[in-house]
């Protein structure tokens, strides 16, 4: 189950990449931020929205990984 999700979070550009980073944070993922930022400002609004969606997923699945892991 994903625990992140963009449905809800404010539609400005600027909130949905500070909710990725957020994501990201909590996920262990601190050296990917630069990155979804500079993908993420390389174009439109929607280029904008796919890159974090693709950033929020990683989270998601880095979780997962951590979860699958704390199991065994």
């Amino acid at each position: 189950m994903s625990r992140f999700t963009l449905v809800g979070v404010d539609g400005n550009a600027f909130s949905v990449m500070g909710y990725t980073q957020r994501c990201l944070k909590q996920a262990g993922l601190e050296d990917k931020i630069h990155e979804m930022r500079i993908k993420a400002m390389d174009g439109d609004y929607s280029n904008c929205i796919c890159v974090c969606l693709e950033y929020v997923e990683m989270a998601n699945k880095a979780l997962e990984m951590e979860d699958e892991e704390d199991e065994f």
